[in-house]
């Protein structure tokens, strides 16, 4: 089997497994608890708190465990409108993940918010000045902008983005799901106020993620039940799940560190130019913007993808047309 979808799911490293077993096992506490027995559990989260935080240049008080990049979305958005309940304005970016979309069209729909999708161009970039201009100071609650593409991989300069954002009063998020772990991700010293992760894109575990709430900004829960993660998210944590995603974090700030990102590019630029010396008038989607390294898109003229994948399918190739959220739909793909 040749595996080309990373960007749905990639295989958990067995150093994370290794992480994992022993609190499945033997370390079964729950970490609010007040016995001894719980102690350890307590400081496993701990540590993988400081791993995650890592990753992105972040403070791990900062870190909000949650079940997934969707969720870690969606507290961000929601969060937001709790926030500032008479701001019923978000801009968000028109090639999102349905995270986002989704999300954002239920506040519309539900709640009576104004959505404003700002285009990008054909290269997939996002216009800071027309996300800038999209803003409406005291009305526009978040602005939602990915730092990477999840189907093309095209970078948006979601630093310039969020100060452009906050100079004008809005909360500002990006999904860096898809970014983490490809490159580097420095937020401290910035104005991005919220990001999500998921683990299972690096090599972690499926059913964690994390959002990072810069200290100071105002925060509002989506779960409520219990004064677990700082009394920001209720419920029983995913101990083993935190434990894999922390060993994760670590591991990919190694490669990056290593240069790994190189490694990986160096075998997308050439899988692209033999994909479209051998592809009459194919093209790679996103090739005049700066890319996730790990990240390809191609479109294929008079060729339907539904077909293709199967075909593929069939000879032990893993390829999607788009994210595998969305499989199963016949509409083409927004981004």
């Amino acid at each position: 089997m040749i595996y080309l979808d990373n960007n749905a799911t990639t295989a958990v490293d067995p150093a994370v497994l290794d992480a994992m077993l022993p609190w499945l096992r033997e370390q079964y506490g729950n970490a609010s608890s007040p016995y001894l027995f719980s102690k350890p559990v307590r400081r496993a989260m701990d540590r993988a708190r400081e791993q995650v935080a890592a990753l992105i240049g972040a403070e791990p008080e900062e870190i909000l465990f949650t079940s997934g990049g969707t969720e870690a979305d969606n507290t961000a958005l929601l969060s937001a409108a709790r926030v500032f309940p008479d701001r019923r304005h978000l801009v968000i970016g028109a090639t999102e993940h349905h995270a986002v979309l989704d999300c954002a069209d239920w506040l519309g729909e539900a709640m009576g918010y104004e959505i404003t999708r700002v285009p990008v161009d054909s290269a997939g970039r996002v216009d800071p000045a027309e996300v800038a201009a999209a803003i409406r100071p005291g009305e526009t609650s978040i602005v939602a902008i990915m730092a990477a593409n999840n189907e093309t991989g095209v970078l948006a300069p979601v630093r310039e983005i969020a100060e452009l954002a906050a100079a004008r009063g809005a909360l500002f998020h990006t999904d860096a799901v898809q970014a983490a772990g490809k490159i580097p991700l420095g937020v401290r010293d910035t104005a991005i106020h919220t990001l999500a992760l998921s683990a299972h894109k690096l090599h972690g575990p499926k059913g964690i993620g994390a959002l990072r709430v810069s200290r100071g900004v105002v925060f509002r829960p989506m779960m409520h039940g219990g004064s677990q993660e700082n009394g920001r998210r209720g419920g029983t944590e995913n101990v083993a799940g935190i434990v894999g995603f922390g060993a994760a974090a670590e591991l990919a700030q190694r490669a990056l560190e290593a240069g790994g990102a190189n490694t990986v590019r160096a075998l997308r630029d050439h899988f692209e130019t033999e994909a479209l010396n051998r592809l009459p008038g194919s093209r790679v989607n996103g090739a005049a913007a700066e890319r996730a390294p790990n990240t390809t898109s191609l479109t294929i003229p008079d060729v339907q993808a539904e077909g293709l994948i199967f075909l593929l399918d069939q000879r032990g190739i893993c390829v999607s047309a788009g994210s595998a959220c969305t499989t199963g739909s016949r509409a083409p793909s927004h981004v």
